[in-house]
């Protein structure tokens, strides 16, 4: 048992700590790949990330699929010696969904507790003949990771429900958390130890592992990595009540590629990025991308099918058991409503009675003749008030067969024990509508099998080939993540119990024809989007998601669960402090154009007045006589003469370049022939009204300009209103001479014309002018509103502003996409590396180096 308290997640994610139960070392069986480098390194938690610069020893592409459980069925031999392992039909089966020439590996742990000693030989065994790789969980880590966090904090949640007592649902318990984060680092040993990170892709599952994404990446930069959710993801607003939410929420996105079922469960993903993360998505050419530190993080919406192979078989098997002449008879002269689903609270089960109970009431002419076959499979897990529920389901049963039923009639049959593949087929094939209410389901593929077995299957020796016309009817959930698929269906809100029993009657009381024709909607689609269908379309987007991994230069940041990857461009890299200082010193005349908010200033600083160190840096670069400084704002130009009066030498640019003050001069000039503001009493109601519309928003008026800022609103609201207004603005003042454009947390009109890329034109002109082309040209920003400079100086060259020795450093704030070619982290680095260069002009060295050069 583990006795001490982690606090400390840097701790957990770094793998420092014992792992519950653990046994002494034992050898590992053979490895089936290779990475570069030992072993002793890739077990080393502290060793850096693996890149392998050799060529692979593998010809084609492999995929792993790493889920919580293999694929398999194991039990143990008669003889009590050793296992018997066969294929799970249930499971989610791809291996012969995806090209024939690309190898599967499955990665999970076994439904059974396979004895120390007997590990390697079980493992040696299923890689052989299944190629599948156990990871053996000690009892007291599963009983925490799975029965624990799994199934009691986070099944809940994303079903929507909350802990709001101790009886309610599982409070968050640390220990929990960090027997999760023990677990995904076993099944990411057991990855590292087969995985070949130049030719493998990576395919992760469900909500069990979704940490998983961060232990593989922190060794491998570039490995080719997709994870789906099975499972719902919920709103933001629930989401954001897991003590843990960022951290997989950032694990999540070291992943290259993330699965929804529906778009519902995507768009609260994207919510939570965009809410805790500061991340907008962007849909381009019909693909959602996450922009997350240079990699572009794809989100995949794609329902997951049925294998139909084995569905087809399942139902061969049933008609060679005779399975459905037996229930024919059972259920001779009645009409049949079916239902399978597990034994867990959110399957609504006890609804679906309750709408039978209405129904019959209702529509007295079923009784005697309808019947609802409920068939309960045995829990997945240890789950929450399982015991409560299923207590609940069998009196009710018992209720309404004793109120409804008489003899030889019972409205209302209950299976409660496992049922086999064949046997549920066959009772698929006798019904007449199959009904789910769940009141919040991942997928649920049970109205798919049942489509594809009234199909019927050709030349069954039974009623299995259903002569006549194929029919069946669904009433489902608009919870569960089917519904939207099935088209043809009644949907029902589970919870309005009246309404779920008027559409079971509707069912059942329809015409053939209409029945026949939503059959052979359903069915189309049913047939050929299966998993194969599924599982090729997610590997698809994931080589195209990954396409530029090895035309990038990445870096792996941060610890713990705050790991992630940058990926730059390469001819997009950080600015080098020294090469710069270098380069300064060498120059004769230079051009230094600064940015004010997000470069000098942090765009989050509540005072945007700048410090003396601020004004002290600027007032000694102004002072070098080779140095022509300026400071190209958004701002006014009052703030700017105020702020900055100490610099008699600083040049300043206010309002994108409106105005323009020259070094060593009072007097502001207009850049814009434009006098003309008449606009301005046309543009500030329509912002008057989205400001009062939108809560935290506000207007700035500045001379030249008016600006809606939206930063302190409501994310996703915010920037809504932001798209809304500028559509509105646009057709407002179409024939106005301004520009209406967007940018960081803003909406802005000014004069058309008017850009930050004019002012620098005017100083390189002007510098032309005077014969003192900039030899050294330093320009720094952060915002859409400095790409104007930054595309300027780009083209300066060939436009003869610049010579072709002339050294430029155009530089970003932050590591995204730019024109320019360098980056700074933030605006302490911009005010570091601008000492740097005040140090340079102050030193000794610099001095003599002017004298030398006027010699």
């Amino acid at each position: 048992m583990m006795s001490r308290s982690y606090t400390n997640l840097l701790d957990l994610a770094s793998g420092n700590f014992p792992v519950m139960g653990r046994e002494k070392e034992r050898k590992r069986f053979p490895r089936v790949m290779t990475v570069p480098g030992s072993i002793a390194e890739l077990d080393d938690d502290a060793a850096n990330s693996v890149s392998s610069e050799n060529p692979s020893s593998v010809a084609g592409d492999r995929i792993i699929i790493v889920a919580n459980h293999l694929p398999l069925k194991a039990k143990r031999r008669p003889d009590n010696k050793g296992w018997s392992f066969s294929w799970n039909e249930d499971a989610l089966l791809v291996k012969d969904s995806l090209p024939e020439d690309m190898e599967v590996l499955y990665i999970g742990s076994l439904c059974v507790d396979v004895d120390p000693i007997e590990q390697d030989d079980v493992s040696n065994y299923l890689l052989e003949k299944y190629k599948c790789v156990p990871a053996f969980l000690p009892p007291n880590l599963l009983e925490k990771y799975y029965d624990g966090f799994c199934k009691k904090l986070l099944w809940p949640l994303f079903h929507y429900m909350l802990p709001f007592s101790a009886d309610h649902g599982g409070r968050f318990d640390r220990s929990m958390w960090e027997a999760y984060v023990s677990a995904n680092k076993i099944f990411s040993q057991k990855v590292i130890e087969v995985l070949n990170p130049e030719d493998d892709f990576v395919w992760i599952h469900d909500y069990h592992l979704m940490v998983l994404p961060t232990f593989l990446r922190r060794r491998f930069l570039r490995l080719r990595m997709g994870f789906f959710l099975h499972s719902p993801f919920p709103s933001s607003e629930l989401y954001r009540t897991l003590p843990v939410r960022e951290e997989i929420l950032k694990a999540l996105l070291n992943s290259d590629l993330i699965g929804f079922h529906t778009f519902d469960y995507a768009r609260h993903f994207l919510s939570c990025c965009s809410r805790m993360l500061g991340l907008e998505y962007q849909s381009k050419r019909g693909y959602i991308g996450l922009d997350y530190y240079g990699r572009t993080i794809g989100i995949k919406i794609m329902p997951v099918g049925i294998h139909m192979g084995h569905t087809e078989s399942a139902m061969r098997l049933a008609d060679k058991e005779m399975r459905f002449e037996e229930l024919k008879q059972q259920f001779e002269g009645k009409t049949v409503l079916l239902g399978v689903d597990d034994m867990d609270i959110f399957k609504g089960i006890n609804l679906k009675l309750l709408a039978m109970e209405h129904m019959l009431k209702q529509h007295p002419k079923w009784q005697g003749r309808a019947v609802l076959v409920q068939i309960a499979n045995p829990a997945r897990g240890k789950g929450i008030d399982l015991e409560e529920i299923q207590a609940e389901i069998e009196d009710s049963c018992k209720r309404i067969n004793k109120e409804l039923g008489k003899p030889g009639y019972e409205p209302v049959v209950l299976i409660n024990r496992p049922v086999s593949s064949s046997e549920r087929m066959a009772y698929y094939s006798i019904a007449e509508c199959v009904v789910v209410t769940a009141v919040r389901d991942g997928m649920n593929l049970t109205p798919y099998e049942y489509i594809v077995c009234r199909q019927g299957i050709p030349g069954a020796e039974t009623g299995l080939e259903l002569s006549g016309p194929k029919k069946s009817m669904l009433v489902i959930s608009e919870f569960i993540g089917c519904s939207p698929s099935l088209s043809g269906a009644i949907r029902v809100n589970p919870w309005n119990v009246e309404s779920t029993a008027e559409a079971m009657n509707e069912a059942i009381s329809m015409a053939e024809s209409e029945q026949q024709l939503r059959h052979e909607k359903h069915y189309r689609y049913v047939s050929s989007h299966d998993v194969a269908f599924w599982s090729r379309s997610f590997l698809q987007d994931m080589e195209r998601t990954c396409a530029d991994h090895f035309r990038k230069r990445c870096w792996g940041i941060g610890l713990g669960f705050g790991f992630r990857v940058v990926a730059l461009d390469p001819n997009f890299r950080k600015l080098s402090m020294d090469h710069i200082v270098a380069s300064y010193c060498r120059a004769k005349n230079r051009a230094i154009l600064l940015d004010y908010d997000g470069t000098l200033m942090p765009q989050n600083s509540i005072i945007k007045s700048p410090s003396a160190e601020v004004i002290s840096i600027l007032g000694r670069l102004g002072g070098d006589q080779k140095n022509t400084v300026f400071m190209v704002s958004g701002r006014g130009r009052d703030s700017l003469s105020e702020w900055f009066s100490p610099c008699k030498k600083l040049g300043l640019a206010a309002e994108h370049g409106y105005f323009l003050r020259w070094p060593q001069h009072e007097e502001w000039e207009t850049c814009c022939q434009s006098s003309e503001f008449g606009w301005m009493q046309m543009a500030e109601p329509v912002m008057k009204s989205y400001t009062e519309a939108t809560d935290g928003s506000c207007i700035e008026r500045k001379e030249s300009a008016l600006v809606w800022h939206y930063q302190d609103s409501d994310p996703g609201f915010g920037f809504s209103q932001a798209k809304e207004m500028l559509d509105h603005l646009e057709s407002v003042l179409a024939n106005e001479p301004v520009s209406v454009k967007s940018g960081q947390f803003i909406v802005e009109v000014k004069p058309q014309g008017v850009s930050k890329g004019l002012v620098v034109e005017k100083i390189f002109t002007s510098l032309t002018g005077k014969r003192k082309q900039a030899d050294f040209v330093l320009c720094i920003g952060d915002d859409r509103s400095d790409e104007d400079m930054f595309e300027i100086i780009g083209t300066a060259v060939s436009r003869g502003f610049l010579s072709y020795n002339t050294e430029v450093f155009a530089c970003t704030v932050g590591q995204k996409p730019s024109k320019a070619k360098y980056y700074l982290d933030d605006s302490s680095e911009v005010i570091t590396m601008l000492e740097s260069l005040a140090e340079a002009t102050d030193s000794p060295a610099s001095s003599d180096e002017e004298a030398d050069s006027s010699v």
